[in-house]
């Protein structure tokens, strides 16, 4: 039975975690729900010489990634996958990016030097935008009342189904080192998303407001001031991988039949 070390067994690693166990793997993980301690430094080291991948979806902290401070000399040589954000391509003004376009010109500079790093290590980087699913997603603000509309003109950026992020992720394990997007076919404005939902759940749309009356925080404002549309062409080529939810429409009309 192969083995997955999973660093961070968080929201979206769980999922990951699951396939890989239906699919044969044995899981060995760190992170609040995983099977060992992040702290406890030997077992995490004897699991790791005795596993066949390893994957880490572990952010950075200002300083740097703690995984790789902490365990890097333990990941020489094994086969790595690294689940990285597309924020470390900044802002292209709504217009399409793709792995070839350079990184670290965004908000997100621990993360950009983290997925470089990885990358040096030969892993399998997997950028991804905002991540959705049960629980989080635009359906919990509107019936929460905490959904927003903002106004600003232009605003777009891609996202992607936690599921299709853990079908891309299984592909991967499989794959050539190197970066690859993970994302919708669809990128649109976060207005957009939130407008369907309410469609969908025959709520009245929040107001429209600016960025001061609605209060944003630096780290919102921050947010909302990068846009993008990110291509995913060169998973569907090299990993075969395709969304199996390409917008937020076929997302959010699941999500709500599930409920």
């Amino acid at each position: 039975m192969p083995r997955l070390f999973i660093f961070g067994l968080g929201y979206t690693a769980s999922r990951i975690a699951h396939s890989a166990e239906g699919a044969g793997w044995e899981v060995v993980s760190t992170g609040r729900v995983g099977t060992l301690s992040f702290d406890d430094a030997g077992s995490v080291r004897a699991a790791l010489a005795d596993s066949d991948q390893v994957l880490s979806s572990v952010p950075p902290a200002a300083d740097g990634d703690p995984v790789l401070e902490r365990f890097g000399d333990g990941l020489l040589g094994r086969r790595l996958t690294y689940l990285s954000s597309t924020g470390v391509y900044g802002d292209t003004g709504g217009a399409w990016v793709d792995e070839s376009a350079p990184i670290g010109t965004g908000r997100r500079t621990a993360r950009s030097e983290a997925d470089g790093a990885w990358l040096a290590l030969g892993a399998r980087v997997l950028r991804l935008p905002g991540i959705y699913g049960p629980g989080r997603s635009a359906l919990e603000r509107v019936r929460e009342g905490t959904a927003r509309r903002i106004d600003l003109p232009g605003q777009v950026f891609s996202r992607i189904h936690v599921d299709d992020v853990v079908s891309g992720t299984m592909l991967a394990l499989g794959a050539a080192p190197g970066a690859y997007n993970l994302a919708d076919d669809l990128p649109c404005s976060q207005n957009a998303v939130i407008e369907h939902a309410c469609r969908l759940l025959g709520a009245p749309l929040p107001p429209l407001q600016g960025p001061d009356e609605a209060g944003l925080s630096p780290q919102a404002r921050a947010f909302y001031a990068e846009n993008r549309r990110v291509s995913n062409r060169k998973a569907r080529r090299e990993l075969g991988w395709a969304p199996r939810y390409p917008s937020y429409r076929e997302g959010l009309a699941m999500l709500l039949a599930a409920t």
